[in-house]
């Protein structure tokens, strides 16, 4: 029988201590690990044998989170016995590694524009500088626009599942499907709506990133990432995908989806990505996210009923020209969302644009007492930041549009507390204003 949500969070990918008996996941704080013979090690690394080398590429602290996060996401088994997922450093760590991973030089991406600022300034500035072309998808929505934008050197499709701080919701089977007939898999970023809300590799999506900094970790006190393969994909067109097809002479000369098939990305992703690129999640930092994942459900439940109660305040406000958050029926992504959640909720990071601009918007932010200002999100605090003056500010004006942002746009992380003190901070906020 399977289990529930509930009771995956807090068992999943973990049994008490072997050695010990110690009921909660110990921190295994170690750079490396013993080989028991000079043929453990070379088996080790010819990925004869699974095992711990260095903390660098597996941790068994680590190694507790990502079971529970491929678990929790459906993520894809694989040949040699490790989950279907690989926590890294940082969201942004994970966002760039899920690309590389099937992406070189020459190769081209097709994305919403309806991004995080960090991921937008990353596809437009850096990857290009890598070789690596991107075309943003202005409405997201129109599927027609995708095709379009296809070219025969795509390699993914990427998006977010509800994007940060449009608030919209993809078309995760209209946007796969799109992507599967261009012989593409769909890589969405689900840090918004986390494995509760959502599970959009259920729905067509291939590969999954989120930012664990959020509301997996949920407290605001540890960075990370974690990419997921859903193992659905068929990587096995030599041509669009030769480093998962041809002998790698960095690694004994694997060819990995022949060798090693369903999961065989996320296994590239470990053995020659996070080897080479080093963006490896301390186990403290894995014990922190293994920690808030256990109360992520009753979180996210209370992260969603409070946001949808400030939204609805907002959205009759004399001040407020609109306000962006998919649980309000005026939504255009209302039904969609619903669809997706299954009824569980709409998240819990709605913005809304005030009226007045950017001086309105950095009024209101300077006023507000209960509310932290700061870039984050998915904390049980409620945050609050202004875009167009700092997560988006790179970005030109058109690209703040397509992203959502408009000069007067307040985005709101809403939290835990009493949903009276939340509200009642607001009103200060528009009190100045």
């Amino acid at each position: 029988m399977t289990q529930g949500f509930e009771t995956r969070q807090i068992h999943a990918g973990q049994v008490p201590d072997s050695e010990t008996g110690a009921r909660t996941v110990p921190i295994y704080q170690t750079t490396s690990f013993v080989f028991r013979d000079a043929e453990h090690a070379a088996n080790l690394f010819a990925l004869a044998e699974i095992g711990n080398i260095y903390t660098r590429i597996m941790n068994p602290t680590t190694g507790v989170l990502e079971a529970r996060l491929s678990d929790l996401e459906g993520g894809t088994a694989t040949a040699v016995g490790i989950p279907g997922a690989l926590c890294v450093a940082s969201g942004q760590a994970a966002t760039t590694l899920a690309i590389t991973n099937i992406c070189d030089a020459g190769d081209h991406i097709v994305t919403a524009s309806s991004l995080y600022g960090g991921t937008y300034n990353l596809f437009n500035y850096t990857l290009p500088k890598m070789g690596i072309a991107v075309t943003f998808v202005k409405d997201a929505d129109d599927l027609d626009e995708w095709r379009a934008a296809t070219q025969p050197n795509t390699k993914l499709f990427y998006g977010e599942t509800v994007g940060n701080p449009m608030n919209n919701c993809i078309d995760i089977e209209g946007v796969s499907t799109v992507a599967h007939d261009a012989g593409v898999p769909l890589i969405l970023d689900n840090t918004v709506p986390s494995p509760y809300l959502i599970n959009p590799l259920k729905w067509g999506a291939d590969i999954l990133i989120e930012s664990t900094t959020k509301f997996i970790g949920g407290h605001g006190t540890s960075i990370g990432g974690v990419v997921i393969d859903g193992g659905s994909f068929d990587f096995g067109d030599a041509e669009k995908f030769p480093g998962m097809n041809n002998p790698d002479p960095s690694y004994n000369g694997m060819a990995f989806w022949p060798a090693l098939g369903a999961g065989s990305y996320i296994i590239k992703a470990r053995v020659q990505g996070l080897r080479d690129l080093g963006a490896a999640m301390s186990p403290t930092n894995a014990f922190h996210f293994i920690q808030g994942c256990e109360t992520l459900s009753l979180r996210m439940e209370r992260h969603c009923q409070n946001a949808q109660a400030v939204a609805e305040f907002l959205d009759g406000h004399d001040k407020v020209e609109s306000v962006q958050y998919a649980g309000l029926p005026s939504s255009p992504w209302h039904e969609r969302m619903a669809k997706y959640t299954e009824g569980r909720g709409f998240c819990s990071v709605p913005a809304f644009i005030i009226k007045g601009g950017r001086e309105a918007g950095e009024k209101f932010v300077n006023a507000t007492v209960l509310h932290s200002h700061v870039a984050n999100i998915g904390d049980v605090r409620s945050l609050i930041i202004h875009p167009g003056s700092t997560t988006h500010s790179q970005l030109t004006e058109e690209e703040q549009a397509a992203s959502g942002v408009a000069p007067g746009l307040i985005r709101l992380s809403v939290g835990l507390e009493t949903i009276d003190d939340i509200i009642a901070d607001l009103e200060l906020g528009f009190a100045a204003v």
